[in-house]
């Protein structure tokens, strides 16, 4: 049976409908498995508890908390980089699949911001997907030939931006490879890049790409 609760919203008592325990727990787990990034404030938000009961919902299912989780995808994925070195990534790649696709958080500090508005310069933006659209790829050189670039919305100072790639399968052709990035903050999307990247050794690469039905 599901429980009800309450909180104040400007005088007036809110109802909220809570989910039992063992299906609450069931429902983190879905959540993070979908998205290894997801923070304890956007979980208190989805699954409408404390943030003390998300924690003391991870420590009982033994998940750690993101930047433990951050830390053990990064692990994983760094040796794999090959097109450029990894103190010019920007961002912290956190899981890539060469010549498949690639994910990277970075997160807006004081000094990617205009001070008047605290609004992340574009060009900080770009350059996180960018270097991760480079990154991807399974070749010593890689260079950016081309941009699209669509900036759906202003990132504020203290937002992680999650960057993520996906090389489209049948696109890569005559030594070059189609790149999409689609930048993220929770759920929302913020940034959508298609980049056209040249790769040195000039062959096909059609068995690594990812369909668009199958991407998170």
């Amino acid at each position: 049976m599901s429980q009800h609760s309450s909180y104040s919203e400007q005088g007036r008592c809110v109802a909220i409908e809570r989910l039992p325990k063992r299906q609450r727990q069931q429902r983190l787990v879905k959540i993070i498995d979908d998205n290894p990034f997801v923070t304890d404030q956007e979980l208190t938000r989805q699954l409408k508890v404390s943030i003390q009961t998300i924690r003391l919902d991870r420590m009982e299912l033994g998940i750690p908390e993101l930047r433990e989780r951050m830390k053990l995808m990064a692990e994983r994925s760094y040796d794999q980089v090959k097109s450029l070195p990894l103190d010019e990534v920007i961002g912290e790649v956190v899981d890539l699949q060469l010549d498949k696709s690639g994910i990277s958080i970075f997160e807006i500090r004081e000094e990617h911001v205009f001070s008047r508005n605290h609004i992340a310069r574009g060009h900080h933006i770009f350059a996180q997907a960018n270097s991760l659209a480079v990154a991807v790829i399974n070749d010593a050189i890689a260079l950016t030939a081309s941009a699209d670039l669509r900036f759906v919305r202003p990132v504020n100072l203290g937002e992680k931006c999650i960057a993520k790639a996906y090389v489209q399968s049948g696109a890569a052709r005559k030594g070059k490879a189609r790149v999409e990035v689609l930048t993220y903050v929770g759920e929302e999307m913020v940034f959508q890049g298609n980049f056209v990247i040249y790769r040195s050794d000039g062959e096909e690469h059609d068995e690594g790409g990812l369909d668009h039905a199958n991407r998170d």
